[in-house]
């Protein structure tokens, strides 16, 4: 029995998206990010089904090991590094690669053991001011890596970029000439581009990209899906109305009773809420689907329900299909209508929701 809200995810648009980034980087390495158990897409299926990519990257040592355990042979990246010498002898063990941003690291590095060698990432902060060394200080990280016994000869660079999403900022540009002038004397192969990097910046394109967003079919950019971007969304997520009732004029619908009806209303109720991972402020008048057509959410949304407007629905019931995200309701949308960003939708998949292989 299939429980009421649940999510189909479709792994044949993963490698149709992983073509698409191919197409605009045809020269780059592909380390695929599966940070945050993949997007909440599942960490090991969306990894299988990107078995083609040469690394991948992911945010935790926990996640780099599943990876490792599962069978994954291919170059793991951990792009927060590690923090502590359990996490460096970990990352040595598991053959895995650090990203190196900050003199905390190195100092670990120079004082381990120097049994098994690391491959390292030695990153620019070039204006995202979250992780990495400002440029005055990347000449001596680098050289005191170089001197440590336990890091392999050639360190990989790289950095993040901070608006890539915003076409028109020159930021990106700037973080981009940055780090070249930056790294010009230095050997080790380079990335910058993210998704946004990667299908809007050609001068962000080095020896590897890191698509992530776009990995899962969903566009980097607010004006844009990522349909018109040419990809295949991954994730659908799917309910059910567990009840029709009509409204009257004056009454009002939910909690606090924000909606307050102002004709007769054929009102459903579906199985879904921010228990499931529908995001909660979802407005009055956010898209769904039911059976096909569109309705307007009406109401507060709640931790397991929803209040859709079917009036033009007359024909739906009990038990007819909801998309609350998928084909014909984009979920970059619902991320507008909620004032979030797709990101924050398909990671927020809470376990209730059951994930279905298509």
């Amino acid at each position: 029995m299939r429980p009421a809200a649940y999510a189909v995810l479709n792994l044949e648009a993963v490698r149709h998206n992983l073509k698409v980034v191919r197409r605009h980087a045809p020269d780059a390495k592909i380390m695929a990010v599966v940070k945050a158990n993949a997007y909440g897409h599942g960490l090991l299926r969306i990894a299988e089904a990107a078995k083609e990519v040469d690394g991948f990257g992911v945010a935790r040592m926990e996640e780099a090991i599943r990876l490792r355990e599962a069978g994954f042979k291919q170059r793991i990246v951990l792009l927060e590094g590690f923090t502590c010498e359990d996490e460096l002898q970990a990352s040595q063990d598991y053959q895995l690669e650090a990203v190196i941003h900050c003199f905390e690291q190195i100092e670990l590095l120079e004082q381990a053991p120097a049994t098994k060698k690391i491959a390292v990432w030695l990153k620019l902060d070039t204006g995202m001011n979250r992780l990495g060394f400002k440029k005055p200080d990347f000449a001596i990280a680098h050289q005191r890596l170089k001197a440590c016994r336990g890091v392999n000869p050639e360190i990989n660079l790289i950095t993040h970029l901070a608006n890539a999403d915003d076409k028109t900022d020159s930021k990106t540009l700037a973080q981009i000439q940055l780090f070249k002038e930056t790294v010009d004397d230095f050997d080790g192969e380079c990335s910058i581009a993210n998704s946004a990097g990667l299908l809007a910046w050609q001068e962000a394109l080095t020896d590897w990209v890191r698509p992530g967003l776009m990995l899962y079919g969903i566009s980097p950019f607010p004006e844009q899906t990522g349909v018109e971007l040419g990809l295949k969304p991954v994730m659908s997520l799917y309910s059910k109305l567990i009840a029709v009732k009509q409204v009257n004029p004056g009454e009002t619908v939910g909690y606090s009773g924000t909606w307050v009806c102002e004709k007769p209303t054929r009102l459903g109720v579906v199985a879904i809420g921010y228990g499931d991972g529908y995001p909660r402020y979802a407005k009055t008048g956010t898209p769904v689907m039911v059976n096909g057509q569109r309705v307007s959410l009406i109401g507060r949304v709640s931790m397991d329900m929803i209040t859709v407007d079917l009036n033009s629905q007359p024909d739906a019931k009990m038990g007819d299909t909801v998309t609350l995200w998928g084909e014909g309701l984009p979920v970059e949308e619902i991320a507008l209508c909620s004032d979030t960003i797709p990101y924050t939708l398909v990671c927020g998949i809470t376990q209730r929701v059951q994930l279905v292989e298509q």
